[in-house]
């Protein structure tokens, strides 16, 4: 990792000499060296905070400005996870050099496609993109070419990847994120959240170029391209649909018994039909230690029911009766009815390897002992290589004939990437056999 210094004159040069530095709490110049008392607070965006875009005379201006921009542009978009049942946005930030930042509300706007037709030939920059990617695409929002300023500082050996970890580190600024787990659905949004959200991509474009130099300086800039492409291809898809998400129900390990499975099962997709009618996060209906504790108690009438963990917040006894109307149809379902042990695609629990197949184990460790070297050699997280369940996979179920092309193309149908395949193989090949080839 290069030193920090060099970074942030690197950043502050890419800027155009036009833009004014964002507002401090004291004044400084991005283009200089941070003085020695430490990294210098962003308070408010340099052009000021910008009031909702929320209608479509006010969306066509933008639309206007983004599209006589230049550079790339950068985007954030805030949801409201823990509070609605709905993943969609409730905020929408962009900037670009010459447009400046734009928040829009997407609530009165739902369809952004001629936004996207004004941006969409040019480079989004995002941070963490895999979050946003699907709420964007909801509104019509679409990447062609991206850059996700998370992802690069992986790839490039950063410890801490956060938003303000990056920009302190790399740009000598500090970015409060006390309101990154508020309810954005909350209208009007107050100045503070408005403030802190354009903040988010004030200087998003300027982190790219400087995490953009040092990809390059350490050689892996193509390993970026190849990884943004790969993002930009996983979001297209659509959503994978989950068999069975009650299973996911935290603490249903403690669950014993099909019966008492089928109390789980049941209480999940009664607090869901109730989670999407209210539009609510599901553990704002009911926590899932709730439907741990009714499910292995069984309680069958409101009193009982009223004394378990979880049931004695207001709105919770106000849905008692749809509690117990579950819990009941639960304990009437017959016994073909019940829920069975679901069957396990791909390997199992890694801790189960050396019970069930020890040669198995073994090739495991020698694999996970090739990716920690190699990632270590490369100054990357070992899950970045290559993913955890790619591995295990592997390991698990080698092919027939062990052979650098063979393990190639088994890793390439689990989504590795050819920059990976280079680092790994032949390695990850002679890995494989029980016995290690002379």
């Amino acid at each position: 990792m290069t030193d920090e210094p060099p970074l942030r004159r690197r950043a502050a040069e890419s800027r155009t000499a036009d833009v004014p530095p964002p507002a401090l709490t004291e004044p400084a110049d991005p283009g200089t060296e941070q003085p020695t008392g430490g990294p210098v607070p962003l308070t408010a965006p340099r052009d000021g905070t910008p009031a909702p875009v929320a209608t479509p005379a006010e969306l066509a201006e933008v639309v206007a400005r983004f599209a006589a921009g230049s550079g790339p542009v950068a985007l954030d978009a805030e949801r409201a996870s823990g509070y609605r049942y709905s993943q969609r946005a409730y905020l929408v930030q962009l900037r670009r050099a010459g447009a400046g930042t734009t928040l829009i509300d997407p609530l009165p706007l739902p369809d952004l496609g001629t936004l996207d037709d004004a941006i969409g030939d040019t480079e989004w920059v995002l941070h963490a993109a895999s979050q946003d990617l699907a709420c964007l695409a909801e509104l019509g929002l679409r990447p062609r070419r991206l850059f996700d300023t998370e992802l690069a500082a992986r790839l490039a050996g950063f410890e801490r990847v956060g938003l303000a970890a990056l920009t302190e580190q790399l740009l000598g600024y500090t970015l409060e994120k006390h309101h990154s787990a508020a309810d954005w659905s909350t209208r009007p949004l107050p100045e503070s959240w408005l403030t802190y959200a354009a903040l988010d991509v004030e200087m998003l474009v300027d982190l790219r170029d400087a995490l953009d130099a040092e990809l390059d300086a350490q050689g892996k800039s193509p390993w970026a391209a190849e990884e943004f492409a790969a993002l930009i291809a996983w979001s297209a898809r659509p959503p994978r649909v989950r068999a069975e998400p009650w299973r996911r129900t935290s603490g249903i390990h403690r669950v014993r018994g099909a019966r008492a499975q089928a109390r789980v099962r049941a209480l999940w997709y009664a607090r869901d039909q109730i989670a999407v009618r209210k539009d609510a996060a599901p553990g704002r209906v009911l926590p899932d230690s709730a439907i741990i504790a009714a499910a292995e108690l069984d309680p069958k009438d409101e009193k009982t029911l009223l004394t378990l963990p979880g049931f004695g917040g207001r709105s919770v006894r106000r849905l008692a009766r749809s509690w117990l109307t579950a819990l009941d149809e639960a304990r009437q379902l017959t016994d073909d009815a019940l829920p069975v042990t679901p069957t396990v695609e791909g390997p199992p629990p890694p801790h189960r390897w050396a019970e069930r197949d020890p040669v198995a184990a073994g090739r495991l460790a020698r694999c996970r002992e090739v990716v920690v070297r190699v990632a270590g050699e490369h100054r990357l997280p070992p899950e970045n290589l290559i993913t955890p369940d790619s591995v295990r996979r592997l390991a698990w179920q080698p092919p027939d004939e062990i052979t650098v092309d063979a393990v190639a193309t088994a890793l390439r149908g689990y989504g590795a990437r050819e920059w990976q395949l280079t680092l790994l193989l032949p390695d990850l090949a002679e890995a494989l056999p029980a016995v290690p080839r002379p």
